[in-house]
């Protein structure tokens, strides 16, 4: 779309109701504080804070101060935030029109201020069932509407919008402010999981996990034991799923935890049984190996089982046969087997708990899988993955989390690891009744423990709505940049150092991608 389509109906709106802009500029409180800070010049920001020093920030149901704060940096958190963010007055003219509002539009805020708001978003909304319009009239907010809009180049854009009115200090309606939110990157973000990130269903951006998806096919090509460590819920099965999904084996892959079953249960299990082999077996049963024919077996918690099952397992590895339960014809086996467990075989080996020559049976291959503690720049990935995933099988149209969210998340340290972190997606689909997860969503003893480190803390944060945007500001601007401190800085308009001491007041702890 050309800029003189802008400027034609820029000449249109040119003549503007002075007392509303008055109301707008100069009278608003509550709400009309950010349209104020947003819109106004530096000589006025001076006079706004000046004249704000004993009224309260308030929007939705969040309330907090200014006073206290530094001027330019509120400034630039409110122009760091990823939503736009704008104001219009009765005759919906926009009054005010942030930074994100433009990147996200396209147009400028010299352009924006002036023109009526449905001429800049041409939303599929505007004219029939407008959220700004209805807030305005109703004196009720709107919340995480979905809306398409057209941007400046006539391309639709998928946004989510909440609303509210603004009031003069004699609670007279004067305008309206809304919010929006970007959520056509979503796709993008999806489509980045998918092409860079994700292997065989497997999604990581954590370098330790690139390296082995790098290893994955060569292992697969051949027929070697496998042995995988890694702490319960950190993805082992997935792993041993997707070596014998690259493999060329035709059989199927058959798993067995056989930490949950004892000895005589676990023979049977793996080496199947004859007719009358004990009371209750009417007929002939296939073990686990026999079904993993031309396939791989996964052998979960092995570390768990028994010296005296060891000996037994042993064989198999080392003749690549076994005789079932109460028959005497030895079975010959082709099953690639894939071992895994959350304990450390070798220092099981020292202490005479397992068996040595069936761990260097076993250890052929190994891979190791880092704690999700190490893999936190993996956790936007993974919930976008899961929120993708549990939209299809709740049917529920839950998109995305909101910061502040992302920002407890990211300071959790996830002891069930990746399993736990699926979980609590899970649970936010079940309680959240929105499109966007926010954090009366999360389970309540996941905020506690959160809370509870924080407020254990040396320097532990007072926590307000702007120390809040702050925080998770400086968290999505991380996720961005993937740690890089520079970048982060200079996209935040701050001193590396500056970046470096609110992190540590916050206690941000997110690690570099190397």
């Amino acid at each position: 779309m050309q800029r003189s389509y802008t400027q034609k109906l820029k000449t249109k709106t040119k003549a503007k109701d002075a007392n509303d802009k008055q109301s707008l500029t100069g009278k608003t409180d509550e709400g009309g504080k950010l349209s104020q800070i947003i819109s106004a010049s530096d000589s006025q920001r001076k006079n706004i804070k000046k004249n704000t020093k004993s009224n309260k920030y308030r929007r939705g149901s969040c309330s907090g101060s200014f006073a206290d704060e530094d001027e330019s940096f509120n400034r630039n958190i409110l122009e760091s935030i990823a939503d736009g963010a704008f104001t219009v007055n009765h005759k919906f003219e926009i009054t005010s029109f942030n930074r994100a509002a433009e990147n996200i539009t396209g147009f400028s805020r010299e352009e924006a201020i002036g023109m009526k708001c449905y001429n800049v978003f041409r939303a599929n909304i505007c004219k029939s069932h407008c959220a700004l319009k209805k807030s305005i009239e109703t004196g009720r907010d709107i919340f995480n509407q979905k809306v398409i809009i057209m941007d400046i180049d006539g391309d639709d854009v998928e946004i989510l919008v909440s609303t509210s009115v603004l009031r003069n200090r004699d609670h007279r309606v004067v305008g309206g402010v809304e919010t929006f939110r970007d959520v056509s990157s979503t796709g993008s973000l999806r489509k980045k999981i998918s092409e860079k990130y994700s292997f065989q269903n497997i999604v990581s951006k954590n370098y330790k996990i690139q390296k082995i998806f790098s290893t994955l096919p060569y292992i697969a090509k051949s027929d070697s034991n496998v042995l995988l460590e890694g702490e319960t819920g950190s993805g082992k099965e997935l792993f041993a799923r997707a070596i014998h999904t690259l493999s060329e084996r035709k059989g199927a892959f058959v798993a067995l935890n056989c930490g949950a079953l004892p000895d005589t249960l676990l023979e049977s299990e793996l080496f199947g049984y004859k007719k009358g082999a004990f009371t209750g077996a009417a007929k002939d049963k296939p073990g686990r190996f026999s079904l993993a024919e031309n396939g791989t077996i996964f052998l979960d918690e092995i570390g768990d089982i028994s010296p005296a099952f060891q000996l037994n397992l042993l064989r198999v590895l080392q003749e690549k046969e076994f005789e079932p339960l109460g028959g005497t014809a030895t079975i010959q086996t082709n099953a690639r087997i894939i071992a895994a467990t959350n304990k450390n075989l070798k220092e099981q080996v020292e202490k005479g708990l397992f068996r040595n020559d069936l761990y260097f049976r076993l250890n052929i291959i190994h891979i190791a899988l880092p704690p999700f503690c190490e893999r936190r720049e993996d956790i936007p990935l993974l919930v976008q993955h899961f929120i993708d995933k549990f939209r299809k099988t709740k049917k529920k149209d839950i998109q995305s989390i909101c910061p502040s969210v992302l920002n407890i998340l990211m300071q959790y340290d996830f002891p069930g690891n990746v399993r736990e972190l699926e979980n609590v997606i899970e649970h936010c689909f079940v309680m959240c009744q929105n499109s966007v997860i926010d954090l009366e969503c999360l389970p309540e003893e996941l905020v506690a423990s959160v809370s509870k480190t924080m407020a254990e803390g040396d320097d532990s944060v007072q926590v307000n709505p702007l120390s809040n945007a702050e925080a998770s500001t400086i968290w999505a601007a991380l996720h961005r940049f993937d740690g890089h401190r520079r970048k982060t800085a200079a996209h935040l308009g701050i001193e590396k150092t500056t970046l470096w001491r609110k992190m540590k007041k916050y206690e941000i702890n997110y690690p570099v991608k190397k």
